[in-house]
């Protein structure tokens, strides 16, 4: 009967070699895996100071106080434009009336009216006339001045040896402004320069 070799099941297995008893070894040892090293942890930015709320109550006064302000310019702004609109309504209304004050007064004086009554006329028409002036509005007197198509509008061109060419012979209706707006253009006859 033969005998079993102790480390191994069959019987006629050779004994193990030193070099085989150390590869095996080997081989049944686990080899451990290597672990990766941690990563730097990122820098975390500190969080920003949150404003007290007196800072905060502050900034909301500040803002609805700049809020305010623009508006009261606005409705300033409003109002003047407003005032402006209904004095330049007011005004072209009475325009025609100073129109027939002033050739009332004209024809008064070539018909030979009585002088109380021109007077009184007078009186009212120039009453009217300060009222208006104290309104902004100015009369444009164009009479002998250049030509300015601006402020001046021909009716008609006629030779004049006393007026230069392009300059105002007579005017026919005055003109006005109001501040620096003009209301009505002056009807003017411009001279066309000596006749031939």
């Amino acid at each position: 009967m033969s005998k079993k070799h102790p480390h191994h099941g069959r019987p006629d297995a050779p004994p193990p070699t030193e070099g085989e008893n150390e590869s095996t070894t080997q081989e049944s040892t686990p080899v451990e895996a290597e672990t990766p090293s941690p990563a730097p942890a990122e820098a975390v930015p500190a969080a920003e100071p949150q404003p007290s709320p007196e800072e905060v109550l502050q900034d909301r006064l500040l803002r609805l106080q700049a809020d305010f302000d623009n508006y009261r310019k606005r409705m300033d702004r409003e109002k003047k434009d407003w005032i402006a609109f209904a004095s330049e309504k007011l005004v072209l209304e009475l325009l025609p009336v100073l129109d027939h004050f002033e050739l009332g007064l004209a024809d008064s004086a070539k018909n030979g009216a009585p002088a109380a009554f021109v007077e009184g006329f007078q009186l009212v028409c120039n009453q009217l006339r300060a009222a208006l002036e104290k309104a902004g509005v100015q009369a444009i007197d164009a009479e002998g001045a250049a030509f300015d198509p601006h402020v001046h509008e021909a009716i008609t061109h006629l030779p004049s040896d006393d007026v230069p060419a392009d300059h105002v012979v007579a005017q026919t209706r005055r003109g006005y402004k109001l501040g620096d707006k003009l209301l009505r253009a002056a009807q003017v006859v411009v001279s066309s320069g000596p006749a031939d």
